[in-house]
């Protein structure tokens, strides 16, 4: 479980991403798909095109954190 600080406003991308992507790439999706600045503090969820591998990107202040889950017992899915 991933828990946030109290107001942290959470966004899902409902279109599954290339989960090769590291920060830049990520980053970049949040910027020009979501309309949105990663720097803002928000906690932006990308999903695998299965469902089954989550990552969350945030800024803490100092830099971007990227956060990844295998999901082993169920998938995501946004349908």
């Amino acid at each position: 479980m991933v828990q946030c600080a109290p107001g942290v406003k959470v966004y899902l991308a409902l279109k599954p991403v290339d989960t090769r992507r590291g920060f830049d790439g990520l980053a970049a999706d949040v910027a020009q798909v979501l309309h949105n600045d990663p720097y803002s503090g928000s906690a932006f969820v990308f999903r695998s095109k299965r469902g089954d591998y989550v990552k969350i990107l945030t800024w803490d202040g100092s830099g971007l954190c990227l956060f990844a889950n295998y999901l082993v017992s169920y998938c995501i899915s946004f349908s």
